[in-house]
């Protein structure tokens, strides 16, 4: 560092400040990742930045505060509205993160058009991308109108003046990884920089009433770039997952202090850009094998909604003496705890055995209902007999081979008969809590050997 420039180490992972270099980061315990950088000239958190004709300096009880259901703006989209929780907050500060090439920008502006088209003042901020460019991608996803306004700018001190001067309702910046600001002498993308620069957005969206889309970088461990400080300054955090080469994304709430971090929208990429898909559990079924063996439909809640998918097994007798363990939708660890309750409580000889578990469609489930269908799977697949392709099965194991209750069970058989299935394994606790109904059977179980009996 040049000389007279003051600098401090700052923990990549928790933004955690010090004076001198350290191995161990003392907030978040990880090693190796603290990183020297100068530090601002002036503190940027000493400012703020408020609308004056909101300014209220005096303390209030609750009761004074109005909270209307207009505050809630609906993007336009019922997925992402489900996983925002009915809606845009209105001053609220909303990160989007995701690998590059998701679809991250192409579905802000997608709402931006949204938000426009419904007569909402919307600054779309790309530090990335020019204004032709940008005008290519929006000739791809349809036409653009209503008070809509581009600005290609990397500064933060001018977007914070762009901003006073519009006064929008919503800005989107894309990305927060591109942003700088003058009195920060590191690279923009730094823990500094990208620290600094969201602390700023949150003064301007709590100050000013405006709700403001980060697009976030992911790392290749799967985290935002940049300090995990990042994620506590801001009030919504939505990861989108998916494979590039597939069609399907799945937009998952992180964080969320307006709702429920449970919920999930599910979108598929196509040439005019995401289109939100309404029934998951069709598409998540769709292309289902045939009289196979060790595929199993379970049901899984996420949120409010129930949803459908295909728990598939493959088990092949190992050539060395220590198995292999796969799985890829769910938990390694819970994989390996229900193999070793079979071969404990049912005597099947799992440890000759490799094991591969997958959750068909991309998507990541890792609620204990799936339980008793990753079980049938593995049964499945060792004895070589096909499950019957009209029969679901939810339900959660416990050590002893017990299975026990899970939660919206009704809601689950329901979604289960909607889409044509005739028999439906469950945990026989929940039986009392069911509507009995002529469209699908039910068969109430206590442990795993009267399941693997039933099929």
């Amino acid at each position: 560092m040049a000389k007279g420039k003051a600098t401090a180490f700052f923990c990549k992972e928790c933004g955690y400040e010090s004076a001198k270099w350290m191995g161990q980061c003392p907030a978040c315990r990880e090693w190796n990742t603290m990183v020297e950088e100068p530090t601002a000239k002036g503190s940027s958190a000493r400012r703020t930045v408020r609308d004056p004709e909101s300014r209220n300096v005096k303390p209030v009880k609750l009761s004074e505060v109005s909270v209307r259901e207009q505050d809630r703006v609906s993007t336009g989209y019922q997925e992402l509205d489900r996983v925002l929780g009915s809606g845009i907050v209105a001053g609220s500060l909303v990160l989007v993160g995701g690998d590059p090439g998701i679809g991250k920008s192409t579905l802000l502006l997608q709402v931006c058009r949204n938000l426009g088209r419904d007569g909402h003042r919307v600054l779309y901020i790309s530090g990335e991308e020019s204004l032709r460019q940008i005008k290519l991608r929006a000739n791809r996803i349809g036409e653009i109108s209503g008070e809509l306004f581009f600005l290609c700018e990397t500064s933060l001190d001018d977007i914070e003046e762009a901003i006073r001067e519009m006064k929008p309702e919503i800005v989107i910046i894309d990305s927060i990884q591109t942003m700088y600001r003058e009195d920060i002498t590191s690279a923009p993308g730094s823990v500094s920089q990208v620290r600094e620069s969201t602390n700023i957005l949150m003064q301007i969206a709590k100050g000013m009433g405006i709700t403001v889309f980060i697009i976030g970088h992911v790392t290749k461990e799967g985290v935002v770039a940049g300090p995990r400080v990042l994620e506590h300054m801001v009030d919504t955090v939505l990861y989108f997952e998916g494979e590039r080469n597939a069609s399907y994304r799945i937009l998952r709430g992180v964080k969320n202090r307006f709702g429920s971090t449970n919920e999930i929208g599910v979108f598929e990429m196509q040439e005019q850009g995401l289109v939100e898909v309404e029934n998951p559990s069709e598409y998540l079924l769709s292309g289902r094998p045939e009289e196979a063996s060790g595929a199993v439909v379970a049901c899984s809640i996420e949120g409010t909604r129930p949803i459908l998918l295909e728990v598939q097994a493959l088990l092949a007798q190992t050539n060395y003496g220590m198995p292999r363990r796969t799985a890829a939708g769910t938990d390694y660890n819970r994989v390996n705890l229900l193999m070793a309750v079979l071969e404990k409580r049912c005597h099947y000889e799992m440890s000759r055995y490799d094991a591969y578990v997958n959750i068909a469609g991309g998507v990541r489930m890792n609620e204990p209902a799936l339980d008793l269908a990753i079980v049938m799977a593995l049964v499945s697949s060792m004895k070589d007999r096909a499950v019957n392709p009209k029969t679901i099965i939810f339900g959660e194991v416990g050590l002893s081979g017990e299975i026990r209750a899970v939660s919206m069970a009704e809601q689950r058989v329901n979604e289960a008969a909607k889409l044509g299935f005739e028999v439906c394994i469950l945990p026989k606790v929940c039986l009392d809590k069911i509507k009995r109904t002529d469209r699908i059977t039910l068969r109430g179980v206590s442990n795993i050997r009267e399941a693997i009996g039933l099929i």
